[in-house]
């Protein structure tokens, strides 16, 4: 799948995330609500994109436990629920990626959430992200 695609899938399970958290509907029905009802594009998402985003979120929602309790190790005074929606949204599927991904580089994953939280976030959201992800990922390392 091309750069510009992967991100693309990363918008989608976020939005799908969002969905699911803030709407408390089922991962599958806010799968299938984003792609058949709120996907913008003229053209339907190639199938790779859909496969993508689908697990993300999937895996995202299946390994939440051991997501938080990585975020929590990391985060000083501030438990996952106490974050701003999207911006736990964004760390919870970076987390997912370190820890199902091991062949997508570490940086790369961190990149994305970065331009994830620049566009659905705030810039003091990217360095709070920035910071979180650094320090999760040098805890994984030890």
């Amino acid at each position: 799948m091309k750069k510009d695609q992967r991100h693309r899938a990363r918008e989608a399970a976020l939005q799908i995330l969002y969905q699911w958290e803030v709407g408390r509907a089922e991962v599958d029905r806010a799968i299938e609500t984003f792609f058949d009802l709120q996907w913008a594009d003229a053209q339907p998402p190639a199938d790779t994109l859909r496969e993508f985003a689908s697990s993300l979120a999937w895996d995202t929602v299946r390994r939440l436990a051991e997501i938080d309790a990585l975020i929590a190790a990391s985060a000083e005074n501030w438990r996952p629920e106490r974050m701003a929606v999207i911006d736990r949204l964004i760390l919870r599927m970076a987390v997912c990626e370190f820890v199902r991904d091991k062949d997508t580089p570490q940086a790369v994953v961190i990149n994305e959430a970065l331009e994830l939280a620049r566009t659905f976030s705030t810039e003091d959201a990217v360095k709070f992200i920035n910071g979180m992800l650094d320090g999760i990922r040098k805890k994984m390392e030890q």
